[in-house]
């Protein structure tokens, strides 16, 4: 499912001639090792960071520390300045962030293991959506990736 929806997802870019860059956290590089794995993918992927860290978010993709002592990584504000930040240092048309709780650790009754905030942006909007997957740590960053892939094709076709 996550190969053919690449396939896709490569192809609409191509066809429009827009790249794309994407910011990991929590899905650790496998939404741009899918998209890297596509053929075509060279055409339009431009590249992407995996910021684990706070540290890397605030330095590589420009997120406030504001933004992280007050709402956290795992929050919809983290996931929108991921976003602009790899679209600004990437120059990219279209980008997408992913942030969020894989497990097992790591989570809170405010923040349980399964929060995933997905950001899609282009030049004109950013915006921020909250899931709730369930399953294994890899079940979890699973569904995240494919929940992206099928954002950006909507944000594609617009």
């Amino acid at each position: 499912m996550l190969t053919e929806q690449a396939a896709i997802l490569i192809e609409k870019l191509i066809s429009k001639g827009e790249t794309l860059a994407v910011a990991e956290s929590c899905t650790g590089g496998m939404l741009a090792s899918k998209i890297t794995n596509t053929v075509g993918a060279s055409q339009v992927f431009l590249g992407g960071v995996v910021s684990y860290s706070n540290q890397l978010k605030c330095r590589l993709l420009n997120v406030s520390l504001d933004t992280i002592e007050n709402f956290g990584a795992v929050s919809a504000d983290c996931a929108i300045e991921m976003c602009q930040g790899v679209l600004d240092n990437l120059a990219s048309d279209h980008a997408v962030s992913i942030t969020g709780i894989a497990g097992p650790g790591g989570a809170t009754s405010a923040k349980p293991v399964g929060l995933v905030y997905i950001a899609i942006g282009n030049a004109e909007t950013i915006e921020a959506f909250e899931f709730h997957f369930y399953g294994t740590r890899h079940e979890i960053r699973r569904q995240a990736v494919l929940k992206a892939m099928e954002l950006l094709m909507k944000d594609i076709a617009e």
